[in-house]
């Protein structure tokens, strides 16, 4: 799990003594359909960001899937290096050197081993990638060897200042940071290993690197579609901005989804942990030590009565053509939250609440998308569009990574690290909404879409639309 910012420092002490609670309650819970059982033959696959959001979202489904005589596999995405707070924390002082970083990542790395062999899994099952922790999304956005020809440079971590994988008992060690080689290590586990069910971090997640898995594994499973039976997909939440409340270790209390999605379009499903589960859940959570010093407030708040999981549908858009905009149809439409990276990262004073609609809809050879908002668009507003469009016949390494920056009825595109001229994307930018119409062509002719929307005022951002997959039929 990447680093939040906490105004307390310290570590938080609970006790570490049993507990009976009764049979869970879930209250409203019960309206949330419950994940099916394992079975002998499932082959689990675990993908976590960071070491400890394994343990954090699914530590009680580890168990189940072993008691059940079920195979599960970890594969963690990057050692979480990036974690400057924690180390300061943890450290009990100030380091800028990059060598230090990377005996973060290498402790991250050995706590994880030793939870999940408490948890009953042995480090044979475990696969340390060692991608760079608040990276991997600038690195699917814009780092992509392929496209540039060989002209990109691979990402430079910000701390570390390496560009490729440094540790050495990693399965991906010396691999550059490009997104060929992510999704190349991503892709041979998954084809190997053969899982029926996948659990991953969600797409609504704030964390960059949960975001960047989630859109990894799309594109993974797109180019195994013929090589291996499409596995079930369970997204997991972790970092959502005021959730989940009250902080703290409570085993008595259930888990429920954030106020923001409980109507939204969000399908979600629980997990009853056991009595027994729940406290092996806890405990190993309390591995992680160099995390739990600074946020064992918030990394326990995760330890109760259930585990949550949810994904949206794929939307399917049906070509329209020479329509007047009125008589345009659009997609059921996409809600917008509010979102901050970091909780503490804003007053609340300053924080807008998030309204208004996103939705979608092919006209004439454009993807269009529509923003509309009840409230007056002031020449402030902003918004920043990602859309990373997939085509079976094209490897995806080459497929156009469209960024759309718009600031009133201007805007800018990108394409990867590079400024788009005459792009033929066109704005439409009303009292109450903003539409832009991007060419089909510009995105490579694409089978589905992977996009996404953040709304700002100013260099305040306000509303997002979490990524969803869009299919043209």
């Amino acid at each position: 799990m990447r680093k939040i910012r906490f105004l307390m420092l310290g570590l938080i002490l609970f006790s570490g003594g049993c507990f009976t609670p009764q049979k869970p309650d879930l209250g409203g819970q019960n309206r949330y359909a419950e994940l099916e059982s394992f079975k002998q033959n499932d082959r689990i696959l675990i993908l976590a960001p960071h070491p400890d959001d394994e343990s954090i979202a699914c530590a009680g489904i580890i168990q189940k899937a072993l008691i059940a005589g079920a195979q599960v596999k970890v594969v963690y995405l990057t050692n979480g290096d990036h974690n400057e707070f924690a180390f300061i924390v943890y450290e009990k002082r100030i380091t800028f050197r990059q060598g230090e970083f990377i005996y973060l990542g290498q402790l991250r790395q050995k706590e994880s081993i030793k939870a999940m062999k408490f948890l009953g899994l042995s480090e044979k099952d475990l696969v340390f990638l060692g991608y760079p922790d608040y990276g991997t999304f600038e690195i699917f956005c814009k780092y992509w060897q392929t496209a540039s020809a060989g002209r990109s440079k691979p990402f430079r971590d910000r701390l570390t200042r390496i560009s490729s994988v440094p540790y050495r008992d990693n399965s991906s060690y010396g691999a550059k940071y490009y997104g060929e080689n992510i999704l190349s290590d991503l892709t041979k586990h998954i084809l190997d290993y053969q899982p029926n069910k996948i659990f991953v971090s969600h797409p609504a997640d704030v964390n960059v690197d949960h975001k960047a898995l989630y859109l990894f594994l799309q594109v993974a499973l797109s180019d195994l579609e013929t090589q291996m039976a499409k596995p079930k997909i369970y997204p997991y939440l972790v970092h959502c901005v005021g959730w989940p409340k009250p902080r703290h270790y409570h085993p008595e209390l259930a888990l429920s989804p954030p106020d923001k999605f409980i109507d939204s379009a969000l399908n979600w499903l629980r997990s009853d942990l056991t009595p027994e589960e729940l406290v092996k859940k806890y405990r190993s959570i309390l591995f992680y030590k160099s995390q739990t010093q600074s946020s064992a407030f918030y990394l326990f708040s995760f330890a109760r009565k259930n585990e949550l999981f949810s994904d949206y549908v794929d939307l399917e858009l049906k070509p329209q053509s020479s329509l007047p905009a009125k008589d345009i149809v659009y997609s059921d439409a996409g809600e917008m939250f509010e979102e901050t990276e970091y909780s503490n990262d804003l007053k609340q004073s300053e924080i807008i609440e998030a309204e208004g609609s996103v939705s979608y809809a092919v006209v004439d050879d454009y993807f269009v998308v529509r923003l509309d908002k009840p409230k007056k668009l002031s020449s402030r507003f902003g918004v920043m569009l990602y859309i990373f469009g997939y085509r079976q016949t094209v490897p995806f390494a080459r497929m156009p990574k469209i960024r759309i920056i718009t600031a009133g009825n201007k805007c800018k595109v990108f394409n990867l690290k590079d400024k788009v001229v005459n792009s033929g994307v066109l704005l439409d930018f009303k009292k109450n909404s903003l539409i832009i119409r991007i060419p089909l062509k510009l995105l490579g002719q694409p089978d589905y879409m992977l996009t996404a929307l953040k709304a700002y005022h100013g260099d305040l951002p306000i509303d997002v639309v979490a990524f969803r997959k869009v299919q043209i039929k």
